[in-house]
């Protein structure tokens, strides 16, 4: 027993360099409105098919749909991940990482997931600041560069109402006062609610959007795990979306068996909230797609009991027959493993046909599948009814390179206001802008 002890920390940092089972279907066929759900298959030891995160070579860049162009709008960041634009068009960039969570990294399995996201670019500590950016000549490079807001908790999601500009720390969700054109904040924020944080604090992003008449916030608060296992007494509040009232602090939960959602938009046409969603591991490289979906006031989505609608996980203990039967189908699959994470819809003009009418998703990549799935944004093409509608269309690839390495990984995506598409990418620090080809 003593020497299977010591092996199978050997043969699971083995397994980082890739092992495992293979995918049986290619990544098109779990996505869409109807993706294809195989039989699970589950291994042993999971499948851990990490892209060492390596950088972009000098005068690297990814590879830009036809009829578009990408250029650096700003480099040398410190792991940017999400992304807000003010009315006045300056960019703020969340430079974060995920915050000290000792008992999510205890055991094998947390062992193996630590070295992992290490070697996915993930284990640098986080620059807890929020960074603002100014392209003041409008030529789609930012040349000025300041801290907006530092001494924060792994900051995410931001946004602002008024004057009230609000930022979804690890923890909390606080409010700041803001005046137009402000390139610093000083004072201190105030918090709003408390989120779940702590020492198991599994998926550490949580992001705020505003109602459009902002009298309500949405946060999205990710699981404590993959499939329940820390136990479900720790997920009280978590795989969920909550509907915040920030003038008096109060909060319910507006959405839940959401394992981990990340970007939130407001669909033009339908004016639905909808939300990308990373879904569970560890049962084969094709399954579960990630997925985007409007999001349904009271909605139940699943988790942890059932994916992709009524689909049981057998894995979960205790089962609930009676929560799975009110498990809502997602509108649309973006494949599995992708981790899709950035989420916002096309404004009219800004990029050439197909890219006019849906969904832009920045997918930061897999670890669970072998091949790679994600390292890249997509566009999901909707319909006038705010439907989405056909298969996914790439706008962004070149993530990758002939090795299987990362030279870099998108997360938030946004429209800058002026003509382009900002994808935030974390492990090229680098902000990249998609515009009509010249």
């Amino acid at each position: 027993m003593k020497r299977i002890g010591i092996l199978l920390p050997w043969a699971m940092g083995a397994c980082l360099s890739g092992c495992g089972e293979t995918a049986l279907l290619d990544v098109s066929e779990g996505s869409g409105p109807t993706p294809q759900l195989p039989t699970p298959n589950k291994t042993l030891i999971p499948t851990v098919n990490v892209a060492p995160a390596i950088g972009w070579p000098d005068g690297g860049k990814p590879k830009a749909a036809a009829g578009t162009q990408v250029t650096a709008f700003a480099d040398k960041l410190d792991h940017p991940r999400w992304l807000y634009v003010l009315p006045n068009g300056d960019v703020l960039v969340a430079e974060t990482n995920a915050p000290p969570k000792p008992e999510d990294g205890k055991g094998l399995r947390g062992w193996v997931m630590g070295k992992a996201m290490q070697r996915a670019g993930a284990g640098v500590p986080s620059a807890n600041r929020i960074t603002l950016l100014r392209d003041a000549d409008h030529d789609g490079v930012a040349e000025v560069r300041t801290t907006f807001i530092e001494g924060l908790n792994s900051p995410f999601g931001m946004a602002l109402v008024g004057k009230d500009f609000y930022v979804a720390d690890t923890d909390k969700l606080l409010r700041f006062h803001y005046e137009p054109g402000a390139m610093h904040i000083r004072g201190e924020g105030q918090q709003v609610v408390e989120l779940p944080g702590g020492p198991l604090n599994h998926h550490w992003t949580k992001n705020v959007i505003a109602s459009p008449d902002g009298k309500k916030l949405y946060v999205t608060v990710g699981s404590n795990s993959n499939v329940g296992e820390n136990g479900l007494d720790k997920e009280q509040g978590r795989a969920a979306i909550w509907e915040v009232d920030p003038a008096s602090g109060q909060q319910r939960v507006f959405a839940s068996g959401l394992r981990n959602p990340n970007g939130l938009a407001w669909e033009p046409h339908s004016s639905a909230l909808w939300t990308a969603v990373n879904e569970r591991d560890e049962i084969g490289s094709d399954l579960v797609p990630d997925y985007i979906t409007s999001v349904k006031d009271g909605g139940f989505y699943g988790w942890p009991y059932s994916y992709y609608g009524q689909h049981v996980d057998q894995r979960v203990e205790p089962q609930a027959p009676q929560k799975v039967a009110q498990a809502l189908m997602p509108d649309y699959a973006v494949g599995p493993h992708t981790a899709s994470l950035g989420l916002t819809f096309a404004e009219p003009g800004v990029l050439p046909p197909p890219f006019v009418q849906g969904a832009f998703v920045g997918q930061h990549g897999s670890w669970n599948r072998k091949p790679h799935s994600g390292y890249k944004v997509i566009f999901v093409p909707f319909d006038a009814t705010g439907k989405p509608v056909g298969k996914p269309v790439d706008l962004l690839t070149g993530f990758l390179n002939d090795e299987g390495k990362a030279m870099g990984r998108p997360v938030g995506v946004i429209n800058d206001k002026r003509g382009g598409l900002l994808v935030a990418d974390d492990v090229g620090n680098v902000i990249w802008r998609v515009s009509k080809a010249l």
